[in-house]
């Protein structure tokens, strides 16, 4: 039951996100542009820029993430959708995951689109294509979990898209740090073997996100 759920949540999900593609266009453009001035920040030093380019990568990810998960409830707040959901009865936990599953897709789709302008503007070739695109679905997922608890719980305010980032900013520091020194050690070279146990720290911080924002976010939409 709940996996059927699930699913039917996802799938609306998918199609929302599919009707406003222009909106993650804008989001993309709105990520190569900060690449583009974080690379100005650093000037024609290809060094510096190889060894900061995992860094702004990620700061650019994150800045454009508030972006969507400000307006990732828009459309339940605009037409009463999840008030009707909930009266079905759905289940807060399906409704939850299928909003958190498409944000991670949407941001896992922005963070692939940045890597080559990541690697031409800062010359940031990489030993792995498919371990720096792990990173990202692991990192996006550790952004979209709490992401998606917070956009539910700032969805009704009027400056949901500054509140949003003053809350979530604090609670994926950890899985930004972890983020950025893995692709770091993707485009630099990991010499002394420091790849896994990163890996693993994110994959904890997913758990644990993701279990605990698809507990709380009952009280949220019900409160």
């Amino acid at each position: 039951m709940l996996l059927a759920a699930l699913a039917a949540a996802l799938h609306k999900e998918m199609l929302l996100q599919w009707r406003t593609r222009v909106q993650l266009a804008a989001v993309f453009v709105f990520g190569a542009t900060a690449l583009l001035l974080f690379s100005f920040a650093i000037g024609p030093d290809s060094a510096a820029l190889r060894q900061h380019a995992a860094g702004f990568l990620w700061l650019a990810l994150l800045l454009s993430s508030t972006l969507t998960l400000a307006e990732s409830f828009q459309a339940e707040m605009e037409q009463r959708a999840l008030e009707g959901l909930l009266l079905l009865p759905a289940s807060p936990l399906a409704l939850y995951y299928g909003k958190a599953l498409s944000n991670c897709a949407q941001l896992v789709a922005l963070g692939a689109a940045l890597v080559p302008v990541m690697v031409v503007l800062y010359d940031a070739g990489m030993e792995s294509v498919g371990g720096v695109l792990l990173i990202i679905v692991l990192g996006a997922a550790g952004l979209s979990g709490p992401g998606t608890l917070y956009a539910a719980m700032t969805a009704q305010a009027r400056a949901r898209q500054t509140l949003l980032p003053l809350l979530l900013f604090p609670l994926v520091v950890p899985v930004l740090l972890a983020s950025v020194k893995a692709t770091s050690l993707m485009i630099l070279g990991d010499p002394m073997g420091q790849m896994r146990s990163w890996m693993l720290l994110l994959v904890c911080f997913d758990a644990i996100y993701w279990s605990l924002c698809g507990i709380l976010f009952g009280r949220v939409v019900e409160d």
